[in-house]
């Protein structure tokens, strides 16, 4: 089959110089050469190498040393400053030096803030990561980062209601595009079977974010005070130089897309004053990695009629709606939560708040590191372990709902939602990664995990704005507080799950071939799909191969 040419992001080019001499790359019937190589002085592939399952867990197991724990590390500072908001609302209040009491805040001007946030989000997500698809990946994630911190210093210098609503939107508007960035960053490396375990691996640094945010704003409250700040400053300030000095390292650590065997990374004379990182794979691991996602390195440059394609396509829509209400009530109960648990017992003082709410999150870590390795090995039935979550969710809440002679209780059930929040949103991006790869290429996993993660964030905008503090009817003081907001979760929450099993039926009936559009489009000789090494596995689940003392090829 003949091979398209390489895709090579804006401000880099690629030149053909023989490749490891020593080494073999499997052939692919015919010629095997790339029509680029043929155009620049008919360079030879190498020939093929012979490599088994285990080989290449082995080259992953290694890339996942250079990118996990990179993306961990962003994602967690992200996700503090992010949300740190949330708990600066209970921090000194019993002193009036939380943000609400020192800003004069209403309940309004607070769920407008929030809510901004994801306005800015929901705008330029699909922008964000469309750029990234042309430029260099490594260089717009840390551009993503070093403007986070940037903002969350500026949180610091607040001094009214205005200020705080006008950082909240632009906060959303340089954060957009990292979390599908993300997402669609691993499927330059990795096949999109596999992508759910990573995600869960750094997103689970969300969680922990929430629950340090938690435990840390206790010692930041007790800095109430010192040089003229209060607590929640010395908070927004901490965190936002750390990921200033974050987006710095990650230009040296992050490997950019991965070459072709043959090609050599020449960068623009504009952005050479950039610094480089060593490349992902070197050696046999490059060759083993090149013939293994062989579609990476050979996917062509978009145009506006692929991205058309890809938005038209119906399989998008049920996705969306699953993360709306999921993410929904994530975001909730992650601004929310300290709140709610407050209203469960006033006289709780700030820091037992705050220590209250980090295990909600470590709930959802525990059931990360349950449920994504399974979903991963079963990953025809994502679908399931997203519903399951859903459900454990809903239990939770009717828990917080009803429970009103016993305040602990009350209290797990805000721990069972933590635990269901955590199969839902890695399964849900890691569906849209095998969906959309397989049908529309590259563009088709950089637009669809956008649109998935931009429009299902309007289940954000729900929660932040209309409803808890945003709701004031429901937000009275009460033995009923935020009862409605809670059946409004739980509503949500049955919209994804109806929309998931909408989706598992239309996949039995239509599939997810590749369009036929999109093949038609790509401009390759024979009309057909690349058919990789890890696209041949994919064709069936691992289950408990390789755990069990069984070995799968």
């Amino acid at each position: 089959m003949a091979q398209k040419s390489s895709h090579t992001p804006v401000g880099e080019t690629a030149t053909h110089v023989v490749p490891y001499p020593a080494a073999k790359l499997p052939s692919e019937g015919g010629s095997g050469h790339d029509a680029h190589q043929l155009e620049e002085g008919h360079v030879p592939m190498p020939e093929e190498i012979q490599y088994d399952t285990a080989r290449v867990e082995k080259i992953y197991r290694k890339l996942d040393f250079r990118i996990i724990p990179a993306f961990w590390v962003l994602y967690f500072l992200c996700s503090a400053i992010r949300s740190n908001i949330g708990i600066a609302q209970t921090m000194n209040k019993n002193v009036h030096h939380d943000l609400v009491s020192v800003l004069g805040l209403t309940p309004r001007d607070l769920s407008t803030a929030l809510a901004l946030f994801y306005v800015a989000y929901v705008l330029f997500d699909l922008p964000s990561n469309l750029i990234m698809s042309r430029l260099s990946p490594r260089a717009w994630m840390a551009r993503i980062v070093f403007a986070v911190g940037i903002i969350g210093c500026c949180f610091t210098a607040v001094k009214a209601p205005w200020s705080v609503k006008f950082l909240r939107f632009l906060l959303g508007f340089v954060i957009a595009g990292m979390w599908p960035g993300m997402s669609y960053y691993l499927t330059l490396f990795y096949p999109p079977s596999r992508t759910g375990k990573r995600i869960g691996m750094y997103f689970t640094a969300a969680q922990l974010s929430a629950a340090v945010v938690g435990l840390v704003s206790a010692g930041f409250q007790e800095m109430d005070g010192l040089r003229g700040l209060t607590g929640f400053q010395w908070m927004f300030l901490v965190y936002g130089l750390l990921g200033i000095m974050l987006g710095i390292a990650l230009l040296f650590w992050l490997p950019d897309r991965p070459l072709a065997p043959g090609e050599k990374r020449v960068r623009h004379k504009y952005l050479r004053w950039l610094p480089t990182s060593p490349e992902a794979l070197t050696g046999e691991d490059a060759l083993i990695h090149y013939q293994d996602l062989k579609r990476v390195y050979h996917s062509r440059p978009w145009n506006m009629k692929d991205l058309w394609y890809v938005l038209i396509d119906w399989r998008m829509w049920p996705l969306v709606l699953m993360y709306f209400g999921v993410v929904g009530v994530g975001i909730g109960t992650q601004l929310y939560g300290s709140v709610i648990i407050a209203s469960i017992n006033p006289n709780f003082s700030g820091i037992t708040v705050s220590l209250l709410f980090a295990p909600i999150w470590m709930m959802d870590f525990l059931a990360i590191l349950i449920s994504t390795p399974l979903a991963d090995r079963f990953h025809k039935y994502r679908w399931v372990f997203f519903c399951a979550g859903c459900v454990i969710q809903i239990v939770g809440l009717i828990i917080v709902t009803f429970a009103l002679s016993n305040d602990w209780a009350r209290y797990g059930g805000l721990l069972i939602i933590g635990f269901g929040l955590g199969p839902t949103v890695p399964n849900c991006m890691a569906w849209t990664n095998e969906i959309f790869q397989k049908r529309h290429g590259e563009v088709g996993v950089a637009a669809a995990s956008a649109l998935v993660s931009g429009l299902g964030n309007l289940g954000s905008i729900t929660t932040t704005y209309a409803l808890y503090t945003g709701w004031p009817e429901d937000a009275k003081k009460g033995p009923h507080q935020y009862r409605k907001s809670n059946y409004t979760m739980i509503g949500i929450l049955a919209v994804s799950i109806a929309s998931t099993i909408l989706l598992a039926v239309l996949l039995r009936i239509f599939g997810t071939e590749p369009s036929r559009r999109f093949v038609a489009n790509s401009g390759s000789s024979d009309g057909e799909e690349i058919i990789d090494g890890a696209a041949l596995r994919e064709r069936q689940m691992r289950g408990f191969g390789g755990v069990l003392g069984r070995k799968k090829n």
